[in-house]
Parts: C-alpha cells; structure tokens; sequence
C-alpha cells in the first residue's frame, strides 16, 4: 500500500469542486460536490440516533435500494435536521438540480448537510450554486484540497488522504475527506466522511467491507459524547482500474479492506485531534481485557469522561480519574492487577501498578501529558483482547465554541 498526497479525486473518473452559496456562512466556500464519470456502486453508514437529518434519510434510501451513485453534494453551515417534509423537499430538488445538470438521475446523487440544526436551508441558494459547482468540477490535489475545505464547520483544519493499492494486476486508488470537530461521539461512523475509488466490487462486499471498517475507526472516536443527527459515511466504487470485480472475500478483498481501514483509522484520528478547542489527542490503548468487547467499553469509557479529557489538557497526572473512568464503564474486572501507563513521544511512565498509585516522576509525567499526542495505555491483565479509542482535550474554548454556535 502506498499513500498518496491527494484526495477524493485521486481514483480514476472522479472529480470535485466547491463554490460559495452563502447558505449560512459569509466570505468562504460553502457547497462542494464529488462527481464520478462512471456509474459506481454505493454502501454507507448512517446516525443510530433516532432523529436522523433529511440528507441522512435520502442517502438510506439510496444505499437500500441498491442502485447506482454519480454525484456527492454536501453543503455546510446548516445541517438540514429537524425541518420536517421541507426539509426533505431541499434534498429532491438539490437531487433534481444536479441530475439536471450532470445528465444523471436524481437518485444516482448523494446529499450531506452538517451545521446548526433546525434552520431550514434557502432553497434558492442551495439550488442555485448546482450549476456553479457542475461547471467547476476538476481532478487533481487543489480541487480535492477545496472540496474538503468547503464542507468544514468548526473545524479548524481540512482533513483528506489517498493510498494505493494493487488488486488482480490493477494498480487501485482510494480517496477520501472527512468533516468533525464537535458533536462527535459515534455509534455508527461520525460526522461527514466521503470515500472514492476506482476499485470493481460488488455493492454487497463494499457495504460489508465499509460496515466493517467503522467499528475500529470511526465507532471508536469521541470529543464531547453527543451523537449527530447527520452522522454519514458514504462511498462510491466505478470499478474504472479494471480490476476483477470483487464479489466474495478473496485475497483482493482482504487487501482493499486493509487500505479502506487504514484511511478511516488515520482520518478517523484527524478528527480526534481536530476537536473543538482541542490542543491534545488522547488516546486509550486497553491491552489485556477478557473480550474484545470488554476492551471496547473500557477504553470508550476513559477516553469520553470529562474528567480524564480535563487532565489531560491540564497535564495533570491524576491517576485516579482514569482508574475511575474504568470502573464505572460497567465492565467486572478486578482493579487489583491493573497497571496503567502515560505515554507520549517525551516517554513513558507508570501511574498505576498492579491497582496501587507507586511513586513516579512528576516532572516526566508532566513532560509526557505535555505532548501533542498523549497515550493512556490501561493493562488490564485479564485475557488477550485489545481496543483503541481516539478523543480529545476538554478546554475552555470547547464551551466558548458551543456556547454561541448558531450566531
């Protein structure tokens, strides 16, 4: 596998644009579209929570059905939730603007909102910046670069990458961006996330390949324990590499399933990093733990409390809040064998030894919390099964940031 410096429009066919429609934000781009020259199969993933926005009930039934996808429209600023049958009229006639436009069928195009919630969005505005984005539709780094940027809310930075692989012979790309930075506390996937590739296979094996990926990935990632109304993942396959196409779990199946893992993991860590006010990922290693799904429980447990995220913003080496975190995760272990561990890039240094705090250096545990990437690693000492979970510092500037969000 080889990664790229690229994008979403990295595979063979696809194209992406952006353009500023000023559905909500002023002076910055607001619409981006990915557009693929060949009809793809599709499989996605979508918000468990029970009020689920319109794009979120559109790109469900596009998936469900089985069909054919060719476009991808994603606006940011207002997230198209809460707003009722207008709300599902904006994404059929967005649907209808770009199938205008492209000479596709409305159901082949893919919808995505993220922003405030319960504002309705200006129709004409959404509708009218379709043609814009048809017509600024380009390959390469900066177009993938601009798409990606133009679907960010909070976020402080733009989050995409690439990688290649070789499949029956064929070299394969796969490109993808993601959007999150608040509202991030997944049982699905998490905020927006787009997927392309020039990869053949089947619409059942690609959902099966993506429904799996999610649970390491997106599935264990936090910053504030809210789950989105909007929570999307979506990919489109052209199959234009020319590889056999991939319909059972062979060789070639195994090899894109680690590429489509290893660039949900990274950009799943983006946006970890990326969390609103953040200055810290924080992230919990559980090793040792009866089960897998024990480890699950436990390392999600430690790494969504507020407190555990307020010490590590504050680089303070209080231990037992972590002890606590995996105590209350509703996991039976006996904290009697537990060693606990900070590490960073400045080293490592054990807080907890067999259940009891030992005395240890506060100056390189201050060093350690220092770092721009902090690791809880938690030795459970029980069994054999493992899990990582990915989140953030809790800071002032996240209360500062969702205290005034809709103005």
């Amino acid at each position: 596998m080889k990664v790229l410096n690229e994008g979403i429009t990295a595979p063979i066919g696809f194209f992406a644009s952006d353009t500023a429609a000023g559905i909500k934000y002023q002076g910055r781009t607001d619409m981006a579209m990915v557009y693929s020259e060949a009809d793809c199969t599709v499989a996605g993933t979508f918000t468990t929570n029970v009020v689920k926005a319109a794009p979120v009930i559109w790109d469900r039934d596009v998936v469900v059905k089985g069909g054919s996808g060719r476009a991808i429209v994603v606006n940011s600023g207002i997230a198209n939730a809460c707003t009722g049958k207008e709300g599902m009229d904006i994404c059929q006639k967005t649907a209808d603007a770009v199938a205008k436009e492209m000479q596709i069928k409305p159901e082949q195009v893919c919808i995505g909102s993220t922003g405030v919630i319960g504002m309705q969005i200006p129709e004409d505005r959404i509708v009218g910046g379709v043609p814009k984005l048809a017509a600024g539709l380009k390959r390469g780094y900066e177009a993938s670069e601009r798409a990606a940027k133009a679907i960010m809310t909070t976020d402080t930075v733009h989050k995409m990458m690439a990688v290649e692989i070789e499949l029956s012979g064929k070299k394969v790309t796969i490109g993808a961006m993601t959007k999150g930075s608040g509202m991030i506390h997944p049982n699905m996937c998490t905020m927006l996330c787009y997927i392309s590739t020039d990869a053949a296979i089947s619409c059942e094996m690609l959902q099966k390949a993506l429904s799996a990926s999610i649970v390491d990935s997106y599935n264990m990632i936090s910053v504030d324990g809210d789950t989105s109304t909007n929570d999307t993942c979506f990919i489109m396959a052209n199959g234009l590499a020319g590889n056999t196409e991939i319909t059972t779990e062979c060789e070639d199946y195994n090899i894109f399933c680690e590429a489509l893992d290893y660039i949900n993991t990274e950009l799943a860590k983006k946006m970890a990093a990326d969390g609103e006010g953040a200055t810290h990922l924080f992230e919990v290693i559980v090793n040792g733990a009866k089960n897998k799904e024990e480890a699950v429980t436990l390392s999600k447990s430690v790494v969504g409390s507020s407190l555990c995220k307020a010490a590590i913003y504050g680089k303070d080496a209080n231990c037992g809040r972590f002890m606590c975190a995996l105590g209350y995760s509703g996991v039976e272990f006996n904290p009697d064998i537990v060693d606990l561990f900070f590490e960073s890039e400045a080293g490592s240094v054990q807080v907890i030894a067999q259940g009891a705090a030992p005395a240890f250096d506060e100056e390189l545990a201050l060093q350690v919390l220092g770092a721009e990437a902090v690791t809880v690693r938690c030795e459970m000492n029980a069994g054999d099964a493992s899990a990582t979970a990915w989140g953030c510092d809790l800071t002032y500037d996240y209360v500062k940031i969702n205290a005034d969000y809709r103005s």
